[in-house]
């Protein structure tokens, strides 16, 4: 099943659906960072709900969404756009324990505090921040909270991570999906509620018996209404937009002294890139360049 979005709006009712499956994109995450259960999982959460939250910007805009905490995976971070590209990290990608199913089960990763950012790209070089701290230890219950107050919009969020067996084996990140509702401003509130209590029963099993049908079959089956209109729908990956030339243009940020320093000391100039882990070796003679760019740049 290809990772996609697809998003959808309830003509009668006017309730915003948005669904991302996402099992691919999560694994392709783990791959890269060598993830532990636990760290492989929250980051599976983490770029679903950044999806999901992309699907909302305007046209050509981006969103982060931060996490940090006081457990030992110490936070991740998504970075993700309107197109269905996303990227992201853990602090920490070697945690394996989990608590108990329940209301628990993240503490052990998360600890005890922690705070949900989400940084949003309003166009024209302006950005909105805004934060709340994390009161359930449960992504997508903090997400829904973080609606509330900071958007004072009323929302449900479903993230799952499943597990399927294959050949024998058994696939931690097996199915990754992720839903979002939402009231328009003048959307049927009650119809809302209903609905978000029924999905609360029904999302995890449907998506267990009915993913590989994809993504559109998936949401029209767990919002069987006549009247949903799909509104969108586009492929989500994690691809990373680090390259050696954006690796320059930092060094030579750093000014001429600092470079020169570098060069002297070190020889040449390495950097990793936090969301896909390539490490990137600039060489002496590539700074000596440098360096010349700055100086003609200059006269």
């Amino acid at each position: 099943m290809a990772d996609e979005l697809v998003s959808g709006l309830l003509k009668e009712t006017d309730l915003r659906v948005v669904l991302v499956t996402a099992s691919e994109l999560a694994r392709r995450a783990r791959e890269l960072h060598r993830s532990a259960t636990a760290s492989a999982s929250l980051m599976a959460q983490g770029l679903t709900a950044g999806a999901l939250l992309a699907a909302l910007q305007k046209s050509d805009s981006r969103v982060n969404l931060q996490l940090e905490c006081d457990g030992p995976l110490r936070g991740l971070f998504v970075d993700g756009d309107t197109s269905g590209v996303l990227r992201g990290y853990v602090k920490n990608p070697l945690v394996s324990h989990v608590g108990a199913e329940g209301q628990y089960h993240w503490r052990p990763a998360l600890g005890n505090k922690g705070f949900l950012s989400v940084l949003r790209d309003l166009g024209g070089g302006e950005y909105y921040r805004s934060s709340v701290e994390l009161e359930s230890f449960d992504l997508a219950k903090d997400l829904e909270r973080y609606f509330t107050i900071s958007d004072q919009l009323p929302s449900r969020v479903y993230l799952t991570v499943l597990p399927e067996k294959s050949d024998g084996t058994s696939e931690p990140l097996g199915l990754v999906a992720g839903l979002l509702i939402q009231p328009l401003p003048d959307g049927d509130r009650e119809a809302f509620q209903a609905l978000g209590d029924r999905l609360a029963r029904d999302f995890e099993p449907t998506v267990r018996a009915q993913a590989a049908q994809g993504a559109t079959a998936l949401l029209k089956t767990l919002v069987p209404q006549a009247d949903l209109e799909v509104m969108s729908r586009y492929p989500v990956s994690f691809t990373c937009s680090c390259s050696k030339d954006r690796v320059k243009r930092a060094l030579m940020s750093m000014g001429r002294e600092e470079l020169e320093d570098i060069l002297a000391k070190e020889g040449q100039a390495e950097a990793d890139c936090h969301f896909c882990t390539t490490h990137y070796v600039v060489s002496g003679e590539e700074i000596r360049e440098l360096l010349a760019e700055m100086t003609q740049a200059m006269s």
